[in-house]
């Protein structure tokens, strides 16, 4: 089997394959819609060929569909069908809980992510959770994330 994996971040939208090397980066930010995110991803992996898709989304995901509308990117990524734009199967979950999982060596761990915004995830007794940890309320009526994150 092989896989692409998109990791969809708020500067950049990386991709990789099954036996492909290094990742290909295509720029994001606030126009980037899930529409255009498929239209350039599919446009860098012409050739590439993969049966499945796995997407790190940057915000929170239930049963394998965003929730919300990111923070750093365009909007129209709610309701977006990726399994027919695709036309394979696509499995999409947090994009911190992916990266998480991609370092977790066994044990109980807290993982933050620092990019244009703050991820996090934690991992305890083999259950892997994504957390919002970056928009809860810091001080001055600010966020976390607006003091450790990247604005537009």
């Amino acid at each position: 089997m092989i896989i692409l994996v998109i990791d969809v971040g708020g500067t950049h939208v990386k991709v990789l394959a099954t036996g492909h090397k290094k990742p290909v980066k295509i720029p994001s930010g606030p126009h980037m819609t899930a529409a255009k995110m498929v239209a350039a991803v599919r446009a860098v992996t012409g050739t590439w060929k993969y049966n499945v898709v796995s997407i790190g989304y940057p915000g929170p995901v239930v049963h394998g569909s965003p929730i919300m509308e990111p923070y750093h990117l365009g909007r129209g990524w709610l309701g977006f069908d990726f399994t027919k734009a695709f036309a394979r199967p696509v499995k999409i979950v947090n994009d911190a809980a992916m990266q998480a999982l991609g370092s977790y060596q066994g044990g109980r761990m807290l993982f933050l992510g620092l990019g244009t915004g703050l991820g996090s995830a934690l991992v305890v007794d083999n259950a892997l959770e994504a957390l919002e940890l970056a928009h809860l309320p810091y001080k001055k009526g600010r966020s976390y994330e607006d003091y450790v994150g990247r604005r537009h």
